[in-house]
């Protein structure tokens, strides 16, 4: 694939996606988003590839938020069919991916940015990092998905407080307040986010699927709810090769060789 704005890597399991715009602090623009959808099309499609990484590439930027040059021209109307689109929906299918999806983050993570770390699964962070949704400073709202899954990672106190003041928080407020998963030296990142994706490949890709499913259902739906689908969930994996392949490893006090089916 042929890509201007993005690297979209694939090794041993895992694809690498790095917005490529450090001249604009890796700033999503229409054509980052339309070269990030269809890499994403071929994550989902390559059933070799077990874990997503997202990064921002020139070491000072994760994604400091959404274009502003294209984004102050939109109408109304266009507004409604920019969020049914390449915004929230856009989000939203990294959320919903059947795969691990990890956000490796080194620098600025600001608005529409901070909006697609929270739509990761992992967010693993460099000392350095800072994160904000600045969007009251335009008046604007955080319009990416940031006024509902910030409060679900952080509280609705929290949350209000970093959207109302728009103000920024450093890496270790973030891990402080639960917005991230890690907080590691810059030149630790890469190992420490790759170490991870690694034990995520070596575990069954149809059991992450069905328990990433299970987590995210059960964070829209009652404890009864999701507690039934859990068991449902449970139940389906209980008849795949892997689990019986889990099993018997373990009976055998070796490592499993899983393979998704």
């Amino acid at each position: 694939m042929d890509f201007k704005n993005i690297i979209y890597q694939k090794e041993s399991g895992i694809a690498r996606m790095i917005i490529n715009r450090p001249e604009k602090r890796n700033a999503l623009n229409r054509d980052a988003r339309l070269e990030m959808i269809n890499a994403l099309e071929d994550t989902v499609a390559d059933s070799s590839v077990r874990v997503l990484i997202i990064s921002g590439a020139g070491g000072k930027s994760f994604i400091a938020g959404s274009d502003l040059t294209e984004l102050s021209t939109f109408s109304p109307l266009e507004m409604e069919e920019f969020m049914a689109t390449i915004a929230q929906q856009f989000y939203t299918r990294f959320e919903q991916l059947d795969k691990p999806v990890i956000a490796m983050i080194d620098g600025l993570c600001l608005g529409g940015g901070l909006e697609l770390a929270m739509a990761c699964d992992i967010r693993i962070a460099s000392d350095s990092s800072r994160f904000g949704q600045p969007e009251t400073f335009i008046g604007i709202i955080p319009g990416g998905g940031g006024t509902q899954r910030l409060p679900r990672l952080v509280g609705v106190g929290k949350a209000k407080e970093l959207i109302f003041t728009g103000n920024m928080i450093d890496a270790g407020e973030a891990l402080r307040i639960g917005l991230v998963n890690q907080v590691v030296p810059s030149d630790k990142l890469e190992e420490v986010v790759m170490s991870m994706a690694n034990q995520m490949v070596d575990r069954s890709s149809l059991v992450i699927k069905w328990a990433k499913k299970a987590i995210n259902v059960g964070q829209e739906t009652s404890l009864s709810m999701g507690l039934s689908y859990e068991a449902l969930a449970e139940c389906l994996v209980m008849s795949s090769k892997d689990t019986r392949e889990g099993m018997k490893a373990f009976f055998e006090k070796r490592k499993p060789q899983f393979k998704g089916e």
